[in-house]
């Protein structure tokens, strides 16, 4: 693959040729910063974890210059953030074993740019390249400007494919907002309990964001556990640990459906479930 930034980067924790690597990938996340694969895409981790049939591939589309910093890196440059962040991410797919991690290295400027068409092309060479069968991104309603614009590019990119080369299924994770406000029987739910060790080595690893003023690791852990124990009201905790998704795959089946449709759909029905049980109740 040929990326459009000299900077971006194939890095694969095993050595084995790129090539190989990349035949090896079944689950992909396309994310927009470092750690947000780690933060969303567990699931993805856990199926390939420990399974030789099935490979892991991380992509970052930022260059993560942008990041708050405090204490040890309270006086870092971006671009010493960068080569920090891109070292933590590449922690990270050492110790959950991807077959591997790619990073395309945009500034969030390029990425938020809708008459940029090379960052869709560069998503588009990586999915073409690696052929998984379940893509991970950001979901529709995330609050961040650029995990939505990452979301928008990775759609139009699957959807200039042949249907052959379309991933089976596409998930919007959480980040940037849980999607616990999402109707029950419309939200994708993951199990990710297992390897409760692995998941927090995974988020704390990146020293430079929680040192630098942001608890993620605690943050996920505890968003993964009160999932658990929110998402049914008159019934026992099944898991200690739940992620939500959106399930963005008719958006790839039907390049015709219109993406802000579909996403207002989700807020429609969540607001007309909302007035009913007042409307019933009251």
């Amino acid at each position: 693959m040929k990326f459009h930034h000299e900077t971006a980067e194939i890095f694969v924790p095993d050595g084995s040729p790129e090539e190989a690597a990349l035949a090896r990938t079944t689950h992909m996340c396309i994310a927009a910063h470092q750690d947000d694969i780690e933060i969303m895409a567990y699931h993805g981790i856990l199926e390939c974890f420990g399974h030789p049939d099935r490979g892991f591939l991380g992509v970052v589309v930022t260059n993560g210059s942008g990041s708050p910093r405090d204490d040890l890196y309270a006086h870092y440059t971006d671009e010493d953030m960068q080569k920090v962040r891109r070292v933590e991410q590449k922690k990270a797919a050492y110790v959950g074993e991807y077959c591997a991690q790619v990073f395309l290295d945009y500034p969030s400027s390029e990425v938020k740019d809708r008459g940029n068409p090379q960052v869709v092309k560069d998503i588009r060479s990586a999915v073409t390249a690696a052929r998984p069968r379940v893509v991970y991104t950001h979901n529709l309603a995330d609050k961040h400007d650029t995990h939505v614009a990452v979301v928008l590019r990775v759609i139009q990119a699957l959807r200039g494919l042949p249907a052959e080369a379309r991933p089976e299924k596409v998930y919007g994770c959480e980040v940037w907002r849980s999607l616990d406000w999402m109707h029950d029987r419309e939200k994708v739910i993951f199990d990710v309990q297992a390897h409760e060790n692995l998941a927090a080595a995974l988020v704390g690893v990146f020293d430079s964001q929680i040192c630098g003023g942001k608890r993620y690791d605690l943050a996920t852990m505890g968003r993964r556990r009160a999932n658990a124990s929110y998402l049914e009201s008159h019934g026992t905790d099944d898991s200690t640990a739940l992620t939500f998704a959106m399930d963005l795959s008719p958006l790839i089946a039907d390049p015709g459906l219109s993406i802000a449709d579909y996403a207002r759909g989700f807020v429609i029905r969540f607001a007309e479930d909302v007035s009913s049980k007042i409307d019933k109740l009251a």
